[in-house]
């Protein structure tokens, strides 16, 4: 059976986004996103979502308290990187939380580890501890070795991408491989907190991923 998802963002480009990411998921269907607190109580009733994936703050209120009272899983995904928010979403009960902006394949990844944790603790069956273990390490990415290591392809693309901000396609060009090759490894580094990714939004199209070196700490 499908998992049907709906998008609360108030900025109607990033739902589309948001949209689109989860619709191109295997097992996946995305609702029509919403852009306030009542239009998702309204969508939650009538449509029962399996997942919500809601910013924090709404024109009408709290996306997180949203979250908390439609007892819906929940993934947080917010530019808010404070950690008083990042814990208040936590202790709500959210799934994962994911600084925007934020590359296409780390929602990707989220997502698909969601479905195999759902997957495993969804059915109305007796847990074992092991069991229990295994759906929260797979649902956290634990044992995924490209979030704690870094390959030689990996330090490449990082070299590659030197201090300049720049796209998956030049650094691609850069380094010699495919831009799909570029494009996992850069998500990778994005998701460790090695590089940031932004979003820069042009005339027509959708936004283009642009990623950039951290700063060094003094």
């Amino acid at each position: 059976m499908s998992i049907t998802v709906l998008i609360v963002d108030d900025d109607f480009r990033v739902g589309a986004l948001h949209h689109d990411i989860v619709a191109a998921r295997p097992g996946f269907t995305a609702l029509e996103p919403v852009r306030s607190v009542g239009e998702a109580t309204r969508a939650v009733a009538a449509q029962r979502p399996d997942l919500l994936l809601v910013d924090v703050y709404l024109p009408d209120g709290d996306g997180i308290e949203l979250a908390r009272a439609s007892a819906t899983d929940a993934m947080v995904l917010s530019a808010a990187n404070d950690a008083p928010t990042v814990r208040r979403a936590l202790g709500a009960g959210a799934l994962a939380y994911l600084f925007k902006p934020f590359d296409t394949g780390v929602l990707a990844g989220h997502l698909d580890r969601y479905a195999r944790f759902r997957n495993l603790v969804h059915h109305d069956r007796v847990l074992s501890q092991a069991d229990l273990d295994r759906a929260l390490a797979i649902l956290h990415g634990a044992g995924d070795q490209s979030s704690v290591s870094r390959s030689a392809t990996e330090q490449l693309v990082l070299e590659r991408l030197g201090t300049d901000e720049a796209s998956a396609s030049e650094v691609a060009d850069r380094a010699g491989i495919s831009r799909a090759t570029a494009q996992r490894h850069l998500s990778a580094l994005a998701t460790r907190g090695v590089i940031d990714v932004r979003l820069r939004y042009g005339t027509t199209g959708r936004p283009e991923h642009r990623y950039a070196a951290r700063p060094s700490t003094p």
